[in-house]
């Protein structure tokens, strides 16, 4: 027999290693929802830019290319600063229901240690700059609805505002702790939206809508030509904004689970569907299917299945994304045009709708067997949406969307009213109609340089000579 003594070193022995396994694999756990949290915060800034840079900027004409591009890169830098000072701090420190307090500001205490109400696996630090990038995007999505029109200094007096009277509030009652509307930490509405459907969605598309509205129509609106000069431009952003959303929809499980995986794969099947549901109904409206209609339907579908994402099944998503695509090329193709206002990116038609469409849909397609996310008090599963019996979900979605309306147009109102008073939003005619490249930057976005003698003949086919008149000769654009 083995004596008690040895018995109980073996023991302790056992029980040491033990520990040791189960810290390391803690440790390994930490560091890998740690990275992939960290690359999807890249992959949501990649959306910006060059991703959202791109696709606006392809879609506007060639002498306000610049100017359009512009505005999302100086989103990075206003954003960001306000974010650092106090605006995480809003969003994410405990304050009321309606916005945070400030014992983060300036950043202080947010380093390597996990903040265990949001994100109990990563450093603070890291779920800080993860949400940065939502920050940052979402008054990016606005410049869709004033581009072509609105004065440089104005778009940063804008940003800076609107950031801190419409999204921080939002944010901190959609996310933080206590918010009004977090579904898991003390809200009194528990609305879901696991990636930003109302946060950055709706906010941006309702705000894009106020401020086409309040600028009012480009003076060549439907009188001259308007169509995006460079739609291979607009391809490859709308393509960037598909890649970086993964990051966007399947790091808000903010860490590399099979959350992550439900998230990524929802993402991708309802921008696909979304995406063809569009591309159809053109096809048979117009005659013809077009690139810009199948990438519009893409970006809806990514819309609205950001809420969506973390709670409902591919086969959901899939419904998700037909919806969304019929809806927002009825907003686009039919509505804007009945009512006539110059929403000229389209900002509200995709972000608003799509939105809108998205968040209501999840309180009727989330699922437990998802996102077991409502707990009874044995730590049960509780049912989430419609399909899983709790109808009073698609109330709480309701009441978050129109929230977000409500908060996002008087916000906005209040921001373009004080702007305007005080430097003035909208360009000259004569800026407007030289462009907002060279009227508020002093640049081209193309430079084409002919050869200052050009051959008066050039051989044709067959041996024939074709005559070149330099008189016909012209800068393209």
């Amino acid at each position: 027999m083995v004596p008690l003594f040895t018995q109980a070193a073996l023991a302790d022995e056992l029980s040491e290693k033990i520990e040791r396994l189960e810290s390391a694999a803690a440790a390994a756990q930490s560091s890998a929802d740690n990275a992939w949290v960290l690359l999807c915060s890249a992959l949501v800034l990649l959306m910006t830019i060059p991703g959202l840079a791109l696709f606006y900027g392809g879609l506007v004409r060639q002498k306000n290319v610049l100017s359009t591009m512009l505005k999302s890169l100086i989103s990075v830098g206003i954003v960001t600063l306000i974010w650092a000072f106090f605006g995480y701090s809003l969003v994410f420190s405990e304050g009321n229901a309606f916005i945070g307090g400030l014992d983060f500001a300036f950043l202080r205490g947010v380093g390597a240690e996990p903040n265990v109400d949001y994100a109990p696996t990563i450093p603070q630090q890291t779920f800080m700059i993860f949400q940065l990038m939502f920050a940052i995007i979402t008054p990016a999505l606005i410049t869709g609805a004033f581009a072509e029109r609105i004065r440089f200094p104005a778009k940063i007096a804008f940003t800076s505002l609107w950031t801190i009277i419409v999204y921080l509030p939002l944010a901190h009652m959609v996310w933080g702790k206590g918010g009004f509307l977090n579904a898991v930490l003390g809200g009194t509405i528990p609305a879901l939206d696991f990636a930003g459907g109302t946060v950055v969605h709706i906010s941006s598309g309702v705000s894009a809508l106020v401020c086409a509205l309040y600028l009012g129509k480009r003076l060549d609106y439907k009188n001259e030509p308007t169509t995006p000069h460079n739609s291979v431009l607009s391809l490859i952003g709308a393509g960037l904004l598909w890649f970086g959303w993964f990051g966007f929809n399947a790091g808000s499980a903010l860490s590399a689970s099979s959350l992550a995986t439900s998230a990524f794969v929802t993402t991708h099947f309802a921008a696909a569907t979304a995406m063809l549901a569009w591309t159809v109904i053109d096809w048979f409206k117009s005659g013809k299917p077009t690139a810009i209609g199948a990438i519009s339907g893409a970006v809806a579908g990514l819309v609205a299945i950001t809420p969506a994402a973390g709670f409902v099944t591919p086969m959901s998503a899939l419904f998700i994304g037909l919806a969304s695509g019929a809806a927002c090329y009825f907003m686009v193709a039919k509505v804007k045009h009945i009512f006539g206002y110059d929403d000229t990116l389209d900002a509200f038609g995709i972000h608003g709708v799509g939105g809108t469409v998205g968040a209501v849909l999840t309180g009727v397609l989330a699922t437990s067997s998802i996102n077991p996310i409502f707990k009874d008090a044995a730590g049960g599963a509780l049912p989430v949406g419609g399909i899983d019996g709790n109808w009073m979900q698609v109330l709480n979605q309701l009441a978050g969307v129109g929230i977000g309306i409500v908060l996002a147009t008087v916000g906005t109102l209040v921001v373009l009213k004080i702007v305007d008073l005080l430097i003035g939003l909208r360009v000259t005619e004569i800026d407007e109609i030289s462009g907002l490249d060279a009227s508020q930057h002093g640049e081209t976005a193309y430079s084409f340089e002919l050869d200052s003698n050009p051959p008066d003949l050039v051989n044709g086919f067959e041996g024939e000579e074709v005559t070149i008149d330099k008189a016909m000769v012209a800068t393209p654009g």
